[in-house]
This record gives C-alpha cells, structure tokens and sequence, in this order.
C-alpha cells in the first residue's frame, strides 16, 4: 500500500508550541516574497531556449551530485545511474530503469535535505499526493514526464510560477555566454544573470591550464605569456561578463590563501606556472596572488567577490579518471582564514569600494575566525551555510555561531548554489523556515522584539541578497 505524501505546514519550525506561534508569524510574513538565486550553476540554454527538460531521470538524477553521491556510497555505480563515462563506454540509457534503480534505494535519502527538497518537488511542483518508493516508482516517472512535456513546466514558465525575481548562473573565464547573449534585450535578460568564476585561468594546478592561458590570449588578443598582458586579458573578460549582466565574481581555491608579492616576484611566478614547472607549493603561491590582483580588480569595476574556499575536489581518482569533474567526489577540509586573508586585508581590507563574501565548508572556523573578520572589515560579508551544511542543522549552526559577533547585516541572505532548477523554492524555503525559527527562539526568549523580528525576516529573505550582489 503507497504510503501519503504529506508535507506538514510546521515542517521544521520549533517543537515549543508558544516559539512555533511566534516563527509561523514570521513565516508567513515573508514566505511569499520574490526569490533572489544570487549564486548558482543552472544551465542558461533552459533559459534562453526554453526547452522542455526531458524525463524525470533526466531532470531529478542525472545532473545532481546530491543524488548520485548518496547512491554511489552504498555501491551503486554511476554507470548503472546513466552518468556518462569520459572514454564512451556503456552505462545504462533506460531512464525508466535508472529511475527504478533510484526509487528503489529512495529510503537512503532519510533525514538528508536532499529528502526534503525532493519531497518538496513533488508534492508542490508536480502534485504526487504519494510517497515515492518501489512500488510508485513508474506512476512517478510517468506522471512527472508528462507534465515536462507541456508549456506549463518549461524554463521561463516555472521561472513565473516559482517567483525568481533573478537568477544567476556560473561560467568560467573562457566561456562565449552565448545564451546570455541570446537573452539580450528579451523578457529574461534582467532575470538571468551570469557570474565571472576564473579558475580555468587562475588554478595553475589544472590540467588544462596553460592550454587555458593561451585561449585566453586568442579571446581578448592580448599577450597572456606576459604578466602584464595576462592581467590586461582578465581584465577584458571581466568586462565582457559585466556587459552580460555580471555583479559578481566566484573563486574555487582549494584554501584562502592570499599574497601580496612585488611586481617581479609576479612575472616570474607566473612564467614558471605557464611553462608547466611550478610545484604544488608554487601553484598554491599563484592562486593566493591572484585573490589578491582579482580583489583590487574588484574595486576597479565595482564586481562583488565570492571567495569558496576549502573543498578537496576530486578526492577519487577512479570517479574523476572515469567521469571528470563534478561528480559527488568532493569533501571538505579544514580551512584557515584570519593569516591567509592577512596580505589581501592589509592591501585593500579598509576600502569601502570593495565588497567579499566568504563562505567555508569548516563549521569549527565560524565563530573563531570568519564572524570576528566579518565584524570588523568593511569589506566583508558572510555566506550562507554552503554545499555540505545547505541543511537545517547546518543553517542553524551557522546563525548560531556567526551571530553575536557579526550580526545579521554582515551575513548576505541565501543563496542555493544549485544545479537542480526545481528544487530551488524548496530550499528557499527552508531557509525561510529555518531563519524564522532562529528569529522566534530570540523572540521568545526577549532578546529580540517581534516587530525587530519580522524586520530581519524580510532582511534575511530578500533585503540582504539583493543590496549585497547588487541587484
């Protein structure tokens, strides 16, 4: 017998029948506003071409690392969820039976937010009364690929009915932004947005790096085997962004580290990176200058900087051999800031032109090192809890810990990061939840006034986002 789908309308709100009241209140005062996706790795073909997405394996499993992570840790392999393999060979093209294989191993999702933003979307976005398990797996997949076929569940469609004000999506400093260009001058030009991320040309560890460098040179027709003729290049390209509706920059670097080396020291740092000999030291040197140079660009052109530090990416071989990047197999490591920002601090930390927003994946470095910065540099600002703490429990650690000594109005909002284009209401919601269940707890404990409370509730829903990413 299928068991119902019911998502309760006090999903995640406090057990306390008196702080309940209070964040209801709060709730329901902003869980309508407009959303703001001010970071995020959606596809902008969806929204320039306004396809239909396919069928529901297509959509829900296939571009999620959230999914094929949980299922590959318990022996399921990428092959058999139709994950395609970098040389070609065969993995299984049966949507219908990948789709089988996740329903019957749904129960692995228990207690993750995956589980809850996935319920989400199928309750509210498609209307499966429900729950999904083996026996429902082909009503679900059926009933879901239907509804992707009609007009109603294309791009710009749900961009109306989930309410997304504005959207922005990633691209490397090498990309062409072909269909932000094709956006240009339509309806979804102001509400797609890109987002500059330089690794290609800064990460000096890639295995594409200088083959990256000398494209860039062909792009801008700059001298990027030079120095000066590198920095002139990204600067071009930066530009090029902002014409596509850029106001913000994102930087991967496996740690914070940033330097401050003369003008020298940089030309000669750079030569030995392009030609291929820089070690792992070296490499790492490289990047922390480039924080630096890209920061003091930052001020040039007004572009908000996002810095994503401390994510051992790859950490498989055998995935990142077989299937490349991006593929579930990145962890979190123990990332140090208050030395590392030290050199681009001392540089440009007092300069109230420039605007960074630190995130981490190290939940012990909150309250000792990133709340303290953040309360003091007028430069910085703080993201949400991100990637593996994108979670109830995660974002409530985050308020708690990054409060007292940072505030709220040093944090940005949220931003949901994501690949999955549908379940972006869902985890705005629960981020609203969840900032409407810290605020009740104050409330309820007279730290905070509830007319203060219902003030920071929008702050944290929309104000914020939009006045940090400049929207």
């Amino acid at each position: 017998m299928p068991q119902p789908l019911n998502l309760h309308p006090d999903r995640l709100f406090p057990a306390d029948p008196t702080v309940r009241a209070i964040a209801r209140r709060l709730y329901d005062s902003i869980k309508d506003l407009p959303i703001l996706s001010p970071h995020g790795h959606t596809d902008p073909r969806w929204f320039a071409e306004n396809p239909s997405f396919g069928n529901a394996s297509e959509l829900f499993i296939r571009p999620d690392h959230y999914v094929f992570r949980m299922l590959y840790s318990q022996g399921i392999s990428l092959e058999r969820l139709g994950i395609p393999r970098r040389d070609g060979g065969a993995v299984e093209t049966d949507p219908i039976a990948i789709w089988r294989l996740f329903a019957g191993n749904y129960h692995l999702f228990r207690g993750t937010p995956s589980r809850i933003w996935l319920d989400t979307v199928f309750s509210e976005v498609f209307g499966m009364t429900v729950a999904l398990a083996p026996d429902t797996a082909e009503q679900y997949y059926h009933a879901i690929t239907e509804k992707l076929a009609t007009d109603a569940f294309k791009p710009q469609a749900l961009m109306d009915r989930f309410n997304i004000e504005c959207i922005a999506t990633t691209e490397g400093a090498l990309d062409d932004l072909k269909y932000h260009g094709a956006m240009k001058g339509g309806a979804m030009e102001k509400r797609v947005i890109t987002t500059f991320r330089p690794d290609d040309v800064v990460d000096a560890s890639r295995e594409d790096f200088a083959d990256n460098i000398k494209k860039l040179g062909e792009l801008t027709g700059e001298d990027t085997h030079s120095w000066d003729g590198y920095l002139a290049a990204i600067r071009n390209r930066r530009a090029f962004f902002r014409d596509h509706g850029a106001t913000a920059t994102d930087h991967g670097h496996p740690t914070a580290a940033t330097a401050n080396l003369s003008h020298a020291e940089c030309r000669t740092l750079f030569e030995l990176c392009i030609s291929g000999k820089a070690g792992s030291a070296q490499q790492e040197l490289f990047r922390a200058q480039m924080l630096t140079e890209l920061a003091g660009m930052s001020i040039e052109d007004g572009m908000v900087m996002q810095i994503h530090p401390g994510a051992f990416r790859n950490h498989n071989p055998r995935i990142f051999d077989g299937f490349g990047r991006d593929k579930g197999a990145d962890i979190p490591s123990p990332t140090e800031y208050v030395k590392a920002l030290k050199p681009l601090l001392d540089k440009y930390g007092n300069d109230p032109r420039l605007s960074i927003i630190l995130f981490t994946l190290d939940e012990t470095s909150y309250a000792r090192e990133l709340a303290p910065l953040a309360g003091h540099y007028p430069c910085l600002k703080l993201g949400p809890a991100w990637w593996f703490h994108d979670s109830p429990e995660g974002m409530l650690r985050f308020r708690h810990q990054v409060t007292e000594t940072a505030g709220f109005y040093n944090t940005v909002g949220f931003n949901d990061d994501t690949r999955a284009f549908l379940s972006i209401p869902a985890r705005h919601d629960v981020a609203r939840r969840i900032d409407c269940r810290f605020l009740a707890g104050l409330i309820s404990e007279h730290r905070l006034g509830e007319d203060e409370g219902f003030e920071l509730a929008r702050a944290l829903t929309y104000d914020l986002a939009k006045k940090a990413y400049k929207l």
